[in-house]
């Protein structure tokens, strides 16, 4: 797999691309956990199960929370297999790698369009489903902490522990 390009504030200098392209995405996010978060942005999936409803509506962060089991990995690989024999998708598209999906971040942006308590869609086995569309993935991850509900993402910049991975020097 390509690596990944990771921004993180303390990196930003001036009118870097990264920092450019960090002001163009919009001022809310919501924390999803891996790997529905990649299911959202790769996969197709339209709704994002919640317990409680939002008036909330237009373009949003989408955060990958920094906890994944393996439980969920799997709960949610098998999620996706029964969708699949009803639902077929593109030919070649597979679940990255429990390692490999990023963590801890933005991601991408997604549209939220309604928010209903019944839909016809596979996705849907929550109270409350965020109907989305127009998910797209961000080319360079973006460090920050999450937090629960929308959050203003911004504001977390500076809170995101940087945790060098194993073998590296730093």
């Amino acid at each position: 797999m390509a690596r990944q390009r990771v921004w993180h504030p303390r990196e930003a200098r001036g009118s870097e691309a990264g920092s450019v392209a960090v002001i163009d995405l919009p001022e809310l996010a919501i924390s999803v956990r891996q790997p529905w978060t990649w299911a959202i942005l790769h996969g197709g999936k339209n709704i994002e199960n919640r317990d409680w409803p939002t008036k909330i509506r237009g373009r949003v962060c989408l955060h990958a929370s920094k906890g994944m089991t393996r439980d969920e990995y799997e709960d949610c690989l098998a999620t996706i297999h029964a969708i699949s024999l009803t639902h077929p998708f593109p030919p070649g598209l597979a679940l990255p790698a429990f390692d490999d999906l990023p963590r801890g971040g933005i991601v991408g942006t997604v549209e939220i369009t309604g928010c209903v308590a019944d839909s016809d869609s596979p996705w849907f086995f929550g109270r409350y489903g965020f109907v989305l569309r127009n998910a797209e993935p961000l080319a360079d991850f973006v460090q920050v902490k999450g937090a629960l509900g929308f959050f203003k993402w911004r504001d977390n910049l500076g809170l995101a522990k940087i945790k060098p991975k194993q073998g590296s020097l730093l």
